[in-house]
C-alpha cells in the first residue's frame, strides 16, 4: 500500500472547505471527495449537500482527513469543550482499505489532539464498530441512555 498522509486540519478546516486543499496544500477537490466518501461508504452521511459538509467542518473542533496521493482515505472530526467532553464524529474509511490501520490512525490522531487529551470524558456512537473503538478503551455504558430528538431542518 502507498504511504498515506494525515492532515490535522486547523479549527473549522479552512483549506478544505473553502479552497478543497488536500496533502501538500494542493487543491484537489477536497470537498467533492469528501462528499462522495460520505456518500459511498457510510449509511448515515449519505446525501449530505457540499453546503452541509462545509457547516460541518467549520463546527468542527478537530478535522483529520488521510490521503494516499489525491486520493482521500479517511476521514474523522471532533468537537469538544476543551475542558470537560468531546465527542467524535463520521470516522471513514473506504472498505475497500478497512483492516489496514488507516481508523486506526485517524482515531488515534483525534484522540492526541491538544483539545481533546485535556478533556474528561470522550464520547462517539456507533451501530455496528464497537469492537473497533474497544482497542482504545471505548466501553459500552449501561448507565447513561442515548436520547434523540429529530429535527428536519434541512
Amino acid at each position: 500500500m502507498a504511504s498515506i498522509q494525515l492532515i490535522e486540519h486547523s479549527k473549522g478546516a479552512p483549506g478544505l472547505r473553502l479552497i478543497g486543499l488536500g496533502p501538500n496544500l494542493m487543491p484537489t477537490n477536497g470537498i467533492k471527495k469528501l462528499k462522495d466518501l460520505f456518500d459511498n461508504h457510510t449509511f448515515w452521511a449519505k446525501n449530505r449537500s457540499e453546503d452541509q459538509i462545509k457547516k460541518l467542518l467549520a463546527g468542527s473542533t478537530i478535522v483529520i482527513s488521510a490521503w494516499q496521493g489525491k486520493r482521500i482515505v479517511g476521514f474523522g472530526r471532533a468537537t469538544s469543550d476543551g475542558i470537560y467532553r468531546a465527542v467524535l464524529w463520521d470516522v471513514i474509511v473506504p472498505r475497500d482499505l478497512q483492516g489496514r490501520g488507516i481508523g486506526k490512525i485517524i482515531v488515534e490522531a483525534l484522540l492526541n489532539a491538544k483539545k481533546i487529551q485535556a478533556v474528561e470524558r470522550v464520547y462517539l456512537m456507533t451501530s455496528n464498530s464497537a469492537d473497533f473503538y474497544n482497542q482504545f478503551q471505548f466501553r459500552k455504558v449501561e448507565t447513561q441512555s442515548l436520547l434523540l430528538l429529530e429535527q428536519n431542518n434541512f
